[in-house]
C-alpha cells in the first residue's frame, strides 16, 4: 500500500516536473532563447516521450531556429501518431509553403480539414495555398502564351492579392489542447515562425475570389448604347473618379456610399459581411493610390456601363487590371450596382 502510494506521489511529481519544463520551454521560446528552450522541451519529452504537446512544442522551436527538415519530422510523425488531432497536419502545411511546396501544403490541409471540419485556420490556409498554385498556373500559362491579355489579366488581379497585406500570412494553429493518453493539456501558445512566410490576405479567400473573377472576367455585360448628354457621361465618370478617391483616401465611409443598396456582391456574401471585408482590407495598407483611366461608358436607360483601366500602388504592390462597373441612377446620383475585372 505504501509503495502504491509512493509510485503515486512520484507520478504526480513527474506529472509537474513536466509541466513546469514545457512552460518554462515556452517562455524561453518568446524570449528567443531558442537552445535552452529546446533543452526544456527534450527533458520534457523524455520523461513522457508520447505526449503531443511537447512534441508539439519541439516542432515549432526546431522551425523557429531554422531546422525545418526537423520540424517537418516532428510534425509529421505528430500527425502519424494522433491522426484525430488537425494542428500538425496545418503546421506541416506551413512548412510546406516555406519551402513552396504549394501540393504538398494543399494536401496537409486537406487531411486537416477532414480530421476537423470546423477549423477554421485550416480553410483559410487553404484558400490562401490555393492563391499561390493560381498564381503559379497563370505565370507558366504565359510562359506557354505572353499574348493572353486575359491570363495576364487574371494574374495581375491574383498577385494584387497575395502582395497588399503584408501582415497576413499561411497562419500556424494553436497546440492540441489533449491527447489520446488523456493528458492534462499544458497551455502552449503559438508564436509565428521566425523564417519568411508566404504572405497572402487573410481577410477574404483568394482562391475562391480567382474563380468568382475568373468567371466573370470570360465575357461582358450586354448593355445597348443610346444617346445621351454629355452631362450624365460627365456625372458618371466623375463619380468613378471619386469613389477611386475614396479608396485611395481610405475614406472606408464613403468609399461604401458609392454602392447601390442592391449591388451584387461577390459570390453572393451578405452585404453585411462583403462591408465588413472591404473595411478591414481598406483599413490596412498604410497607403494607398487609386487610378482608374482609359474609361470608355455606354448607356442603357438609367443604367451606365463603364469599362475602364484601374491602376492600383501601396508600398508593397503595383498592378494594373481592366475593370467593368455598372452604375444606376438613384435618387440622382450615379451608385454601383456591378463590379467586376474583365
Amino acid at each position: 500500500m505504501l509503495a502504491a502510494i509512493l509510485a503515486l506521489a512520484l507520478g504526480s511529481a513527474a506529472s509537474v516536473i513536466r509541466a513546469d519544463d514545457l512552460l518554462d520551454a515556452q517562455r524561453l521560446q518568446k524570449q528567443g532563447q531558442l537552445p535552452q528552450a529546446l533543452e526544456k522541451v527534450d527533458a520534457a519529452i523524455a520523461s513522457k516521450p508520447k505526449d503531443a504537446q511537447g512534441r508539439f512544442l519541439k516542432g515549432l522551436i526546431l522551425a523557429d531556429m531554422g531546422r525545418s527538415t526537423e520540424a517537418v519530422t516532428v510534425f509529421a510523425k505528430l500527425a502519424e501518431d494522433y491522426p484525430e488531432l488537425p494542428e500538425p497536419y496545418n503546421n506541416l502545411a506551413v512548412l510546406y509553403a516555406q519551402q513552396k511546396q504549394y501540393d504538398k501544403a494543399r494536401t496537409a490541409l486537406e487531411m486537416a480539414i477532414r480530421t476537423n471540419p470546423g477549423y477554421a485556420v485550416a480553410y483559410d490556409n487553404l484558400g490562401d495555398v490555393h492563391a499561390k498554385l493560381a498564381s503559379q498556373a497563370y505565370e507558366k500559362a504565359l510562359q506557354l502564351d505572353a499574348s493572353n491579355k486575359l491570363t495576364r489579366s487574371k494574374l495581375s488581379m491574383i498577385q494584387q492579392l497575395v502582395n497588399t497585406s503584408t501582415s497576413a500570412a499561411i497562419k500556424q494553429g494553436a497546440a492540441p489542447r489533449s491527447t489520446a493518453e488523456g493528458d492534462k493539456a499544458v497551455a502552449v501558445v503559438v508564436a509565428p515562425l521566425a523564417a519568411a512566410r508566404p504572405t497572402v490576405a487573410q481577410t477574404e479567400k483568394p482562391g475562391e475570389k480567382a474563380l468568382h473573377d475568373a468567371e466573370a472576367a470570360r465575357g461582358d455585360l450586354s448593355t445597348s448604347t443610346s444617346p445621351v448628354g454629355s452631362g450624365d457621361e460627365a456625372a458618371v465618370s466623375k463619380a468613378l473618379q471619386e469613389w477611386a478617391g475614396a479608396w485611395s483616401r481610405k475614406d472606408v465611409s464613403a468609399y461604401l456610399g458609392y454602392y447601390a443598396s442592391d449591388f451584387q456582391t461577390p459570390n453572393g456574401v451578405s452585404r453585411k459581411a462583403w462591408e465588413a471585408e472591404r473595411s478591414q482590407r481598406i483599413g490596412k495598407s498604410d497607403k494607398l493610390l487609386i487610378e482608374v483611366d482609359e474609361l470608355k461608358v455606354s448607356f442603357d436607360g438609367d443604367k451606365a456601363t463603364v469599362r475602364f483601366k484601374q491602376h492600383y500602388s501601396s508600398p508593397t504592390a503595383k498592378g494594373s487590371v481592366g475593370k467593368t462597373i455598372i452604375f444606376v441612377k438613384a435618387r440622382g446620383r450615379w451608385l454601383i450596382q456591378q463590379e467586376r475585372v474583365g
